[in-house]
């Protein structure tokens, strides 16, 4: 990282910003489902979305709220979507927005909400409106917040640097959850990005779309997305720093990828039933274009996928992605590289020994694989996990 990483740091490390969870009563399981994230000053904020045309109400009424390019609290809950209920729907995510607004004495504009978990289940109303009084927000509640977003995770997924620039100093930190459900263009994910710097609102939008699109949508871990996924960022300029805009952002953009990129990682590492993290890269593509394009459908094969899990060195399923996924391919010219070796070189096989690749992908944590298309100079990397018999246990019990 080129940015020094604060010890457990959250999103409540950085100054101005509170949280606080407790188990409300959605999950069966003692364990929290209810959060607030809430900053003492006004922010500016923006948001990226899910492109799945069927939206959860949530989402929805976020985007509405986020139109202001203002907002001070984020409630989320988890074990229900509040997704596919039509006008209840609607209501309960507004309620769940003027009990928080009223918790904190802002308006209800003011608050964005995510709600993650089964789609079609209505939220517990009754239960939700015991539980707000009960959330205390304290400093350190960051860590709380990002176990109350938790689904099928197996971990919290944190992460807070510390920044200077000749701007100033500031901070940036983010949760983020995740596990299942998760392709390009967003997914089952949530993810809320704090931080203390001051700077223009448009251009955090343009910086979160920029740092999303090279992280969170070059992440799949089974091919699926859904309609709750968010991600917001909220700035309150207690750093006091000179202001970032466009024309001196590069580090707040360099410090806000590296975030993204780590929690984008931290999902694919603890994909449904994963065993493996699975990192492609994809080079000399006649674009960039292409270089993403190939990258992901190759992370996202679930031939390849399940090759991984089996240690089987089926290099053959590589290419064959490789060839269906839009880029331009010249066979002639195509190399690829598993777990660090060699397996085609200029689309003719290698030599090499499949007991030794075997043994080492049985050992590895994390599988990298590489693919030269030796066309152009576009380069992209992309992240997901094997898929293995848990990831069907899992699903195929999400309900029962």
């Amino acid at each position: 990282m080129d940015f020094p990483l604060i010890p457990s740091g959250t999103v409540t490390s950085v100054p101005g910003f509170l949280a606080g969870a407790i188990h409300a009563g959605i999950k069966e399981k003692d364990e929290p489902d209810l959060a607030i994230l809430y900053s003492k000053m006004p922010c500016v904020a923006a948001g990226v979305f899910t492109t799945n045309l069927i939206k959860s109400a949530p989402v929805t009424l976020s985007q509405r709220h986020l139109t202001q390019r203002t907002a001070r609290a984020i409630v989320v809950n988890s074990g229900c979507a509040n997704a596919c209920l039509g006008e209840q729907g609607a209501k309960d995510a507004a309620e769940m927005a003027r009990l928080t607004a009223e918790k904190l004495g802002i308006p209800s504009e003011e608050i964005l909400v995510a709600s993650t978990g089964v789609i079609g289940k209505p939220l517990p109303m009754s239960q939700l409106r015991n539980g707000f009084p009960k959330v205390k927000l304290r400093q350190d509640g960051g860590h709380e917040l990002a176990r109350a977003m938790m689904t099928t995770d197996t971990m919290p997924k944190e992460i807070a640097l510390k920044v200077e620039t000749k701007e100033g100093k500031f901070t940036l930190a983010g949760v983020a959850k995740g596990a299942g459900m998760i392709h390009p263009e967003l997914a089952t994910l949530l993810c809320f990005i704090t931080t203390d710097a001051a700077i223009d609102a448009d251009f955090l939008q343009q910086s979160l779309k920029k740092a999303v699109d090279v992280s969170f949508n070059m992440l799949s871990i089974d091919g699926e997305t859904s309609p709750s996924d968010c991600v917001f960022l909220l700035a309150n300029g207690l750093a006091r720093n000179t202001g970032i805009s466009f024309n001196n952002g590069e580090a707040f953009q360099n410090a806000l990828g590296e975030v993204c990129t780590y929690l984008a990682k931290s999902i694919a590492q603890d994909g449904e039933g994963a065993t493996r993290l699975i990192e492609v890269t994809v080079e000399g593509a006649v674009n960039q274009t292409d270089a993403r394009q190939a990258a992901r459908t190759i992370v996202g094969a679930p031939l390849v996928k399940t090759a991984i899990h089996g240690s089987d060195p089926n290099w053959g399923r590589i290419a064959a992605a490789v060839g269906r996924s839009g880029a331009k391919v010249t066979e002639g010219k195509l190399d690829i590289y598993l777990n660090d070796i060699c397996v085609m070189k200029q689309g003719r096989p290698i030599p090499f020994d499949q007991d030794e690749l075997r043994a080492s992908l049985a050992t590895a944590n994390k599988v990298p694989i590489k693919v030269y298309l030796n066309l152009g100079d576009g380069r992209a990397t992309a992240w997901g996990c094997d898929l293995s018999e848990e990831y069907v246990r899992i699903n195929s019990e999400y309900t029962t």
